[in-house]
């Protein structure tokens, strides 16, 4: 259990901070959609008997996230008549299906189909782990330089627009970058378990916060409990790891969603 544990403690920390970017744009699957993109990509590899440790089999699910970023960033407009929500959930649902489709001709593809929803973070590696650290590391350098952009696009659309800024290609650029991330992580961790770590700390952190430091500290936080407790209740109660801490991260949103209301009611009597 010591590397799946240093997994959930050294790689959630910038799923936290885009998955806080995720929920400002009001686009929350397109983190389930870019992780299914990616899982679609491993699918083909799967079909052509590839080594789905190789750099093969990471470029090909890499192709297809930048495919569904070129997508995104073109249907985010200003101003349209169709929710991008809607692109992004047919872009899942077309993914999805067209991965069953590949794996239907795979002789392990009943196997492939469960990991690439819960994945099995039992499995990792250190090379897994100091790769996806190493990687991690560098998207949040070039994060971290391109910082203001990316937060205005993200937290204040419209002065992005007003103040010059090419919006479409800041859109590209951050979806590629997140892209890169997702298909790093869904081998391991699987579509489901993307999707959590991204989204519920985050929003776990913006229920008790408005500081974007603090929602980020407060998300940290809630991704290192969900993730050492899912794999204790894995361990403890012999469950699939990945479910188990996906489940975790659900009791633990609605822990914080009850306490958040509870809060907000004794500050409005007070």
């Amino acid at each position: 259990m010591f590397w799946p544990i240093v997994a959930c403690v050294l790689l959630p920390w910038l799923l936290v901070y885009f998955g806080l970017h995720v929920v400002q744009r009001g686009i929350i699957f397109i983190d389930i959609a870019m992780a299914q993109m990616a899982s679609l990509g491993i699918c083909l590899a799967v079909l052509f008997h590839l080594d789905l440790e190789g750099w093969a089999t990471f470029f090909i699910a890499l192709a297809f996230t930048w495919v569904g970023a070129a997508i995104f960033s073109l249907t985010g407009k200003r101003a349209s008549q169709i929710p991008q929500e809607a692109v992004i959930g047919i872009s899942y649902v077309v993914a999805a299906a067209a991965a069953v489709l590949l794996l239907s001709r795979a002789a392990e593809g009943d196997e492939e189909i469960k990991n690439m929803l819960v994945g099995n973070i039992l499995l990792v590696s250190p090379q897994d782990v100091w790769e996806r650290f190493a990687l991690f590391a560098a998207v949040g350098i070039v994060h971290f330089i391109f910082r203001k952009n990316f937060l205005l696009v993200s937290f204040d659309r419209e002065g992005a627009y007003q103040k010059g800024l090419r919006v479409r290609w800041w859109d590209f650029f951050f979806y590629a970058v997140f892209g890169l991330v997702v298909t790093s992580f869904v081998r391991i961790a699987g579509v489901l378990l993307v999707f959590s770590y991204l989204i519920v700390p985050a929003v776990c952190g913006i229920n008790l916060a408005r500081r974007i430091g603090i929602r980020l500290f407060i998300g940290w936080i809630i991704a290192l409990i969900g993730g050492v407790a899912g794999l204790f209740f894995s361990y403890w109660w012999d469950l699939p790891s990945g479910a188990a801490i996906v489940c975790t991260f659900g009791a633990l949103l609605v822990i914080i969603s009850i306490y958040a209301l509870l809060r907000s009611r004794l500050r409005a009597r007070a």
